[in-house]
């Protein structure tokens, strides 16, 4: 196993070399976005300056080479996922993918869709607003350490047609067993859809060992642009979907009284789309990588534990982790006596970047933490020790200078 350091790679990230309010910035908002490296950066203007055209159609030089590196990058990503090439359809984001499959899965009234309480809305709203088309929606619970009930997956509903679940907590940082909770869906003769938009980044994904039906995932919290993302389809399921956009690009014929679509992935991919973007993506997976998934997880574990196990010695915070969490990315507080707001206002004066409010996870947070929003750090292979110790410093002085005595 190679071992990652983070003050080489950091010479990547130009961003983290800025100052905030004249500290040295201190990066700790991946779950929200990624910073970029220089390679990414750089694609961006090289695609603009010697690429640009719109693919697929045109047959001069320079749409054959946009061709050339969209489908290049469908590959790469592909492989990432241990998918097939087919398999993948870009999207702007996972919000995107997960309301396209809401919209083009063959629901009927009466059947029933489950999500649940930890998922972020880009998860729950698209199943919410099925109601109105008379179909059923289950909004599975949490424990009292906000864990799964893993015992309705396993339950057989025969009008169950589809599950939606994150495979990491944004929140919390607890990884689902999704490999376990799609044999369970699958028993029952229902799809799964898996949100990796906070899993992704931090870990390797099989979706073939998983056997996931759908997954998606946001370009931007790793690496990539914002407006890229993708949506996994196994090949099995593609027949049942329908089109979600209707436009150029996704159609072999059109005749004002028969139209006939091509064949996913381009059926998914209406009108002119981030081909830029889907470039930039593919430099993004090249770099993950290089590095190693595996390494890049395991280097994550270590410098969130050390941030945990530091974290709780501090009298006057609270965490909100899942009993079984394994130490992903994400390390969620509150400051006794402080709004969460105000924990990141303060950091931030100090050059700390963190995220606070509801992350949009409003249901959990208020009917499960029953709080008003938390504090959260989050972790990237490129954050060293010493930016934890100096969060940890900072986090000590809020706390003695304006936390409840």
């Amino acid at each position: 196993m190679k071992i990652l350091d983070p003050r080489i790679v950091r010479e990547d990230f130009p961003i983290l070399h800025r100052k905030i309010n004249g500290h040295k910035l201190v990066y700790l908002d991946n779950a929200a976005t990624s910073q970029k490296p220089k390679q990414v950066i750089d694609s961006i203007k090289y695609f603009y300056e010697n690429i640009n055209a719109n693919p697929l159609r045109s047959v001069h030089t320079l749409a054959e080479k946009a061709t050339e590196v969209y489908m290049d990058s469908r590959k790469k990503i592909a492989e990432f996922l241990n998918a097939e090439q087919d398999e993948i359809v870009f999207v702007r984001n996972a919000t995107e993918a997960i309301n396209l499959v809401s919209f083009s899965f063959p629901f009927k009234p009466g059947d029933r869709v489950a999500t649940s309480y930890i998922e972020h809305h880009s998860n729950l709203l698209p199943w919410l607003e099925l109601k109105a088309a008379g179909i059923k929606v289950d909004v599975v619970g949490v424990d009292g350490n906000s864990e799964l009930d893993m015992a309705y997956y396993s339950k057989p509903r025969k009008d169950l047609r589809l599950v939606a679940v994150s495979q990491e907590s944004n929140v919390t940082g607890t990884i689902n067993n999704v490999k376990e909770i799609a044999k369970d869906v699958h028993k029952n003769g229902s799809y799964i859809l898996i949100d990796a938009a906070q899993s992704a980044p931090h870990m390797e994904i099989d979706v073939k060992d998983i056997d996931a039906d759908f997954l998606v995932m946001s370009g931007h919290k790793m690496l990539a642009p914002f407006g890229i993302g993708v949506l996994y389809i196994k090949n099995s399921v593609q027949p049942i979907m329908k089109p979600y956009l209707r436009g150029g690009e996704m159609i072999k014929s059109v005749k004002l009284d028969k139209i006939t679509y091509e064949s996913p992935p381009q059926m998914f991919e209406a009108g002119t789309q981030n081909i830029s973007g889907a470039y930039a993506y593919g430099v993004a997976v090249d770099y993950l990588k290089r590095i190693g998934m595996r390494t890049i997880q395991n280097y994550e574990k270590g410098i969130t534990r050390y941030l945990y196990n530091e974290a709780r010695k501090i009298e006057g915070i609270k965490i909100y982790s899942g009993k079984s969490r394994q130490y992903g990315s994400i390390f969620s507080f509150n400051v006794d006596g402080l709004h969460s707001h105000d924990v990141a206002y303060f950091l931030n004066k100090k050059g700390i970047a963190i995220r606070s409010g509801f992350h949009c996870a409003q249901p959990f947070i208020e009917d499960k933490l029953h709080i008003e929003g938390t504090a959260r750090a989050s972790t990237y292979f490129y954050n060293t020790k010493e930016e934890i110790d100096i969060f940890l410093s900072e986090l000590k002085s809020i706390v003695r200078k304006y936390g409840r005595r």
